[in-house]
């Protein structure tokens, strides 16, 4: 889906007056922003956030829009196993793993965590979830060849 169909999906339900006075923009702004790129002149907030990922190669505002909607962002893996081996993706789980329980037992010690142990930990738990989603999509891929 382009992200211009995704805002016009997002404004259909409540109706686009009352998304563009609870933005504070225009309404032919919000419609701009609902057409196809190049058609309308105005570069949408979606494709803004993606090019600045993309230029900055970095994540985070992706990563912080995600927990302003109470979710996190997993980046999938960019390469794929062409043989599972199961035991070395399992080891590599419980290295990730333990390493998220190093974070948060040195984060513990004095009872306090301070934002950034709070930040290593996300980070620590945010690499397992990648590698476990790198594990998975190998044997998705890994089963699809055997049919």
């Amino acid at each position: 889906m382009k992200s211009h169909d995704v805002i016009k999906e997002m404004f259909d339900r409540l109706g686009a007056k009352r998304v563009a006075s609870e933005l504070g923009v225009s309404l032919s702004l919000l419609y701009k922003w609902s057409e196809p790129e190049g058609e309308s002149g105005a570069a949408n907030p979606l494709d803004r956030v993606a090019e600045l990922s993309r230029v900055t190669d970095d994540d985070r505002a992706v990563q912080w829009l995600a927990r302003q909607r109470g979710g996190v962002f997993v980046k999938n893996p960019t390469r794929m196993v062409e043989k599972v081996d199961v035991f070395r993706e399992t080891q590599r789980i419980l290295k990730e793993f333990a390493d998220v329980l190093q974070a948060v037992s040195s984060a513990w010690d004095d009872a306090r965590l301070t934002p950034d142990e709070i930040e290593r930990i996300r980070h620590e738990w945010d690499e397992l979830k990648s590698i476990g989603e790198t594990f998975v999509m190998a044997c998705e891929d890994h089963a699809a060849k055997k049919r």
